[in-house]
């Protein structure tokens, strides 16, 4: 993948700084420029320049002097888009996530997942935009907001912004994605962590084990696992590994699916699995949310976690250690998938800038299960 310059942005570009307006009153404010600052210290316009652009190629002692004349003079420094304009850079990248921003205020593993990449990214100065993978109509973020390159975080597979960030021909790192071959991609391998968590059941003796599964798009309610569309990377590959260990065993898993990822549908969710004569004895679940919301619906209907029914969830998420039972879950370690993408698209960006050509880099992280109150062999 390639990433040519701007459209109108070449080498032979001159830095243009904006000015700005000083004075309280009157028609026409005094104009600061750089040349404003350059004649009051006594130095050429460019250095003023470099004072704020290059501070390596002056003296400590120099650029202190043009920066308290610029202070004096009111100048707050170079316009930003005068400068990403002659760079060919914005200083910003994308985040691109699900359908709701809201998502990466509210749920932990969101949270942790962009807090370790804003500490990797820091050293950079890079800035963060985060994004919705909705369309909106005429307004797609994706499109018309200026990066230097994008991280696509777990979003939705029907969603067209993918396709509209490769056209940009912008650095992109997929992560929760499918992967392919000219993308760099950071992954955890979901399917492994499933297909433990699956045996920790079998292992433990249970045979009627049932999945809690979400899903953007229908089909919701109880539905036929082995007939699901796809609809996201982690939940296919999480299906796969959970399989991966039951078929063997013999088990036909009965399963639900919810709208979501949210608290609430699970709690409605698991009703449909538990409140039934043939009731599984064992719940494996998407994320460590929606098993929170198996034993809320558990203890709604009397039934004892761990003693009448195990619950696994998947992640390793704060909230997993916070329920009781705490919960035996499916480790992935957030910090480093975000420290891996922020990498990654660093990487991509600088080899854009140089070569012009992208090595794409393929990252996939492992799982592990953590075994704690809310797993025991069936009653």
């Amino acid at each position: 993948m390639t990433s040519p310059p701007p459209d109108g942005h070449g080498s032979a570009i001159v830095a243009f700084y904006g000015e700005v307006s000083t004075g309280t009153g009157g028609d026409v404010a005094a104009r600061v420029t750089l040349q404003t600052i350059a004649d009051r210290v006594g130095v050429s316009r460019m250095t003023v320049s470099n004072a704020f652009s290059k501070p390596d190629q002056l003296s400590a002692a120099l650029r202190s002097r043009i920066l308290a004349a610029a202070d004096e003079l009111g100048y707050v420094g170079p316009d930003p888009t005068a400068r990403a304009l002659a760079r060919g850079t914005t200083g910003t990248i994308g985040i691109v996530l699900t359908s709701s921003l809201r998502f990466a205020f509210t749920d932990q593993v969101a949270t942790r997942f962009l807090g370790a990449i804003a500490e990797e990214l820091a050293p950079t100065g890079l800035a963060i935009t985060l994004l919705t993978s909705a369309d909106s109509g005429a307004i797609v973020p994706a499109r018309d907001l200026a990066m230097d390159g994008a991280l696509i975080y777990s979003c939705d597979p029907t969603s067209s912004v993918v396709e509209v960030l490769s056209r940009r021909r912008m650095p992109l790192v997929y992560v929760d994605q499918d992967p392919v071959a000219e993308v760099s991609s950071v992954n955890v391998d979901d399917r492994a962590g499933a297909r433990a968590a699956a045996q920790h059941l079998v292992d433990l003796g249970h045979r009627r084990i049932g999945l809690l599964l979400s899903g953007l798009h229908g089909p919701h309610g109880v539905v036929d696992p082995g007939t699901l569309p796809a609809d996201g990377h982690a939940s296919r590959q999480r299906l796969l590994g959970w399989q991966d260990a039951l078929r063997p065993a013999g088990i036909t898993p009965p399963a639900v699916r919810q709208d979501g990822t949210g608290l609430e549908p699970a709690r409605h969710a698991a009703h449909l699995l538990l409140d039934r004569p043939d009731r599984p004895t064992a719940v494996l679940c998407f994320s460590d949310v929606v098993a929170h919301g198996v034993l809320q619906a558990a203890a709604e209907l009397g039934i004892e976690v761990p003693h009448d029914l195990s619950v696994a969830g998947f992640d390793d998420n704060p909230i997993a250690v916070q329920v009781r039972p705490a919960l035996t879950t499916v480790r992935q370690d957030v910090e480093a998938k975000g420290r891996a993408a922020a990498a990654a698209l660093t990487a991509a960006i600088a080899q854009s800038r140089t070569t012009g050509d992208i090595t794409p880099q393929h990252v996939l992280l492992p799982t592990g299960l953590v075994v704690r109150d809310s797993t025991a062999p069936p009653p």
